[in-house]
């Protein structure tokens, strides 16, 4: 079987949607398929307005097409709603070509986050998109239900992993910081509701891990707190097995890979108690999950 994913979201993009991807990409081969991408990789892009570290594809006329024609998949999964993913879709309902999508992004939500667009027009346009397909994926059995709750049809659950051969438990690992040592990875963007963990009056060191549109202006008003910037593979295992605590504090996330490097390192987890979360910690006694999140870190 040939497949191809069609996504915007891409390298150099740091999220846990590009890094599902990749992870799904070796997956998927040792299951004997082959796999294609694509992706923003040799096309014009712009910026996002409010958020430069994204950018939009821009593709030439039928360019998506003549790729995905080329190719010739078996099927094809659009893993995004951005252009690329647009001028996928339409290209398969065009030529009958089967294809599956994906929820990866609370987009009516992080979009009344930025701008005044009411979140039922969002969430019908995502309706639309979704429901041409043969089915639509999502990681959580709660965003499941919510999904068929707004009017999807044909959701699919699609769990996550990471690898916990690199995420492990590390023993000696010191960021030379005053403990215990609370650590946050991800966007730093407003969505993520990063203050809500920066602002907590706690005992020993704050760590953000990672970048986005909002860092300048939150190290600025946060200079007790240690921001590291991006960290990827054995440097971010190295990181997460150093600390002590790890805070979560979105509550937009449709599923938080974080929350599984995390555990996978020997972390315990404080959090807010929203679905996304509890889907991934269960009943297990490796989380607190509390409207005050500081007593969840403690």
């Amino acid at each position: 079987m040939r497949i191809l994913i069609a996504t915007d979201a891409w390298h150099p993009q740091v999220n846990g949607v590009v890094r599902t991807l990749r992870s799904l990409a070796g997956a998927v081969e040792t299951l004997g398929a082959s796999i294609d991408f694509l992706t923003p990789e040799g096309l014009r892009t712009v910026a996002l307005p409010s958020y430069p570290q994204i950018r939009l594809a821009v593709p030439p006329p039928g360019a998506i097409a003549r790729r995905i024609d080329a190719i010739r998949p078996d099927i094809v999964h659009i893993a995004t709603e951005g252009p690329i993913g647009h001028l996928a879709r339409r290209h398969c309902l065009r030529t009958g070509r089967r294809f599956t999508t994906s929820f990866h992004t609370r987009l009516a939500d992080y979009a009344a986050a930025r701008w005044p667009i009411p979140a039922d027009l969002t969430w019908g346009w995502l309706r639309w998109f979704h429901n041409a397909g043969c089915a639509t994926m999502a990681a959580t059995p709660s965003l499941v239900a919510e999904l068929q709750g707004r009017g999807f049809r044909k959701v699919m659950r699609w769990p996550r992993g990471v690898d916990v051969t690199l995420f492990r438990p590390r023993p000696g690992r010191d960021l030379g910081l005053p403990r215990p040592v609370f650590l946050s990875v991800g966007r730093v963007a407003v969505e993520k509701n990063l203050e809500a963990f920066l602002a907590l009056d706690l005992p020993g060191s704050k760590v953000v891990v990672g970048d986005g549109p909002a860092r300048a202006a939150l190290a600025a008003a946060y200079p007790d707190v240690h921001f590291l910037g991006e960290r990827h593979g054995e440097a971010l295992a190295e990181v997460y097995a150093a600390a002590d605590v790890f805070v979560f504090p979105s509550r937009t996330d449709t599923f938080g890979l974080v929350l599984l490097e995390a555990l996978a390192s020997g972390l315990p987890v404080a959090g807010l108690p929203v679905a996304a979360t509890r889907d991934v910690v269960g009943d297990a006694p490796v989380a607190v999950l509390d409207e005050d999140l500081r007593a969840a870190c403690l």
